[in-house]
């Protein structure tokens, strides 16, 4: 009578992590992280030595990841290697989980984005509120703002960046009244908060996309102007009901500037006060207390 070998709980693991790995990084498209497409494509989606790389980490000691060797993986490569796939944040514990090591960034990298925080969001209605990283990630935001430009709800969670949306997106276009003034002031921020993230994979995944996205962005970019964030009036034209003009105000969630942050639109006058209410008016039923998005890498 022959005996089977019984399978170690540590040998499942890691092959449910490497099938993990495999599966996430087959749907990303290599436009998504400002790679060029290219040509001769055997499978879908990135290359091992493509992740190796917006991960920083070898191609050979991937590989081994994803062929379920057994070696160690350390709290920062896993979390270098949740950005590089775009994980959303079940997907980021699940990794985490089946690596065994604890999650540094937990809540999405932002340790502000607590029950209350998502909770005042929703509190806040009818004002449009959100809460962003210095990268511009939208992380969680309540009804109106999900409306206040067009249905935030339909877009995939990659493209919930305002820097994405004010560049490339037709609807976000024609909403920013004084876009290219707001545009400009953006990308020199952006180039700001970046100073301190330079050699991060989300980062630099992003600034690629763009580059190859947006040849005004380019534009802006190349002029090496930097700006800290500050409190001015803004405009936007809803396609429902016209133009809202808001005073914006922003509260840090962690210990210093460039954390995620609490921004809140409130009306400058009557008239963008009675359209702000209509506009809440057409929002659906609350799905809970703050829409809480994808994960959303550092600060």
């Amino acid at each position: 009578m022959t005996t089977v070998p019984q399978e170690s709980s540590d040998s499942v693991r890691r092959r449910e992590l490497a099938s993990f790995l495999r599966s996430r990084r087959e749907r990303i498209a290599p436009e998504q992280v400002g790679l060029p497409p290219g040509r001769r494509r055997r499978t879908p989606g990135l290359r091992r030595e493509e992740v190796a790389t917006l991960a920083a980490v070898g191609v050979t000691w991937y590989t081994w990841l994803e062929q379920a060797r057994d070696i160690q993986v350390s709290a920062q490569v896993a979390d270098a290697i949740a950005r590089a796939l775009m994980l959303d944040p079940n997907e980021r514990v699940h990794l985490f989980t089946l690596a065994g090591v604890p999650d540094p960034n937990p809540y999405g990298e932002c340790p502000g984005m607590s029950d209350q925080i998502r909770t005042m969001l929703e509190q806040l209605e009818p004002l449009p509120a959100y809460v962003a990283n210095s990268r511009y990630d939208i992380i969680a935001y309540n009804r109106t703002y999900g409306r206040m430009i067009d249905d935030l709800d339909a877009r995939p969670f990659e493209d919930r960046n305002i820097m994405w949306l004010a560049f490339t997106d037709p609807a976000w276009r024609e909403a920013l009244v004084d876009r290219e003034e707001v545009v400009r002031t953006m990308a020199a921020k952006f180039r700001s908060a970046m100073a301190e993230h330079l050699a991060e994979p989300a980062w630099k995944s992003l600034l690629k996309r763009l580059q190859q996205a947006s040849p005004e962005f380019c534009e802006a970019w190349d002029r090496h102007e930097v700006l800290q964030p500050e409190t001015r009036s803004k405009r936007f034209l809803n396609p429902q009901v016209g133009l809202l003009t808001f005073d914006f105000t922003h509260l840090w969630l962690g210990p210093r500037q460039g954390s995620p942050r609490l921004i809140t639109y409130t009306p400058v006058d009557d008239v963008t006060r009675g359209r702000l209410e209509r506009l809440y008016g057409l929002c659906g039923p609350s799905s809970g207390a703050g829409r809480v998005l994808a994960a959303a890498g550092s600060s």
